[in-house]
């Protein structure tokens, strides 16, 4: 009889036990990515399928596409160029990271193999794809794998490089994007072309081909330099993105100070240009004026005309009075207005009148 009690306890405890095991699964499958799945492998233009997703970070803005010309295994061939970008539907995460959102399905612009591709919009970059079959889209083979060889990045981007003078008054941002890259195949990588891609705000970015120069074997790592740059007169927030083969691989912020010297030129121009217009402004009214009547225009000092001299005389010499201090030119005693009688002549030529005598 004890047997059978023995094992009656130990089932009772193994139930008693399973609840707090069952959490502990969670956690362990979240730790194995973000993953993704559909209520339905197949559907036709027109309809919809519900997008169920686990193990993503919590709070994230995802984005999901149907996208063609790509599987799980190697992604989007192409970027989001291949996917249908119109009838994408966006879904943030709960708490648990967990999401379920219904999408409709609609024909890509490329032939299928076709998935839906779910993406982190910010944050960390994380992705994850699931088959879908369109009704009736095309299907066509997936280019060929040129390189079995995979590149992963092994240490965090940064922006190295400075702004200059120049870029002070406007002229186009720079910088040089270094990280540390790793094949993870199986085949060499030869001169791998890069995508890098600058954005602004909520804009999408705008990509540019860099090739490295360069051969990386299997196993091997390596550090890249990616040049970047930025349109003339570019300020704000901006993000440098990274992506190889249709994946972007990394992204960095980057914040460009405002061009001053742009500014500090317009504000002179707003000083100089009134005060030029202004100085020959008034040099056109002050030669277009008329003249007051009578108002003799002075070219020069004052001139009096001299006298022409006679010829073959010497002129005499004019005899000067002398003039005391206290005394005027017209007040020099023995000078015409300084005598005090009538003038009266005592030459001794001069006739005699004789006086008559009266009766005595």
């Amino acid at each position: 009889m004890r047997l059978p009690r023995l094992s009656v306890c130990a089932t009772v405890l193994a139930l008693l036990l399973l609840p707090l095991a069952l959490p502990l699964a969670g956690p362990a499958n979240a730790a194995d990515g973000p993953a993704v799945s559909l209520s339905a492998t197949q559907a036709g233009t027109g309809g919809s399928v519900t997008v169920s997703g686990t193990g993503w970070r919590p709070r994230t803005l995802l984005m999901l596409l149907v996208c063609g010309r790509a599987t799980p295994a190697r992604g989007v061939i192409g970027g989001t160029n291949s996917c249908a970008n119109g009838d994408g539907r966006a879904v943030t995460t709960d708490a648990q990271g967990a999401f379920s959102k219904k999408v409709p399905v609609a024909e890509p612009p490329v032939p299928c193999p076709c998935v839906v591709h779910v993406a982190t919009v910010t944050g960390a970059q994380a992705e994850a794809d699931a088959v879908l079959e369109v009704a009736g889209h095309p299907v066509a083979p997936l280019p060929a794998d040129r390189s079995g060889g995979r590149l992963a990045i092994l240490s965090d981007t940064r922006l190295t490089g400075s702004s200059g003078l120049l870029t002070w008054f406007g002229a186009p941002p720079s910088r040089s994007l270094v990280l540390t890259i790793g094949n993870t195949g199986t085949s060499t990588i030869k001169d791998p072309v890069f995508q890098v891609g600058s954005a602004h705000g909520v804009f999408a970015p705008q990509w540019d081909d860099r090739q490295w120069q360069g051969t990386l074997a299997p196993g091997r790592k390596a550090q890249v330099e990616l040049p970047v740059e930025l349109s003339a007169g570019a300020h704000g927030d901006y993000t440098v993105s990274l992506k190889y083969d249709g994946k972007v691989l990394a992204e960095q912020p980057w914040g460009v100070a405002r061009p001053w010297g742009v500014t500090l030129f317009w504000i002179l121009l707003c000083l100089v240009v009134p005060a030029a217009l202004f100085r020959i402004g008034m040099a056109v009214v002050d030669r277009v004026r008329p003249r007051r009547p009578g108002a003799a225009r002075r070219t020069g000092p004052l001139c009096l005309p001299r006298l022409p001299r006679p010829r073959g005389r010497t002129p005499e010499p004019t005899p000067s009075t002398p003039t005391l201090p206290w005394f005027t030119p017209d007040s020099v005693p023995g000078g015409p207005a300084g005598r005090l009688s009538a003038p009266h002549t005592d030459s001794p030529t001069s006739p005699t009148t004789p006086t008559p005598k009266g009766p005595t």
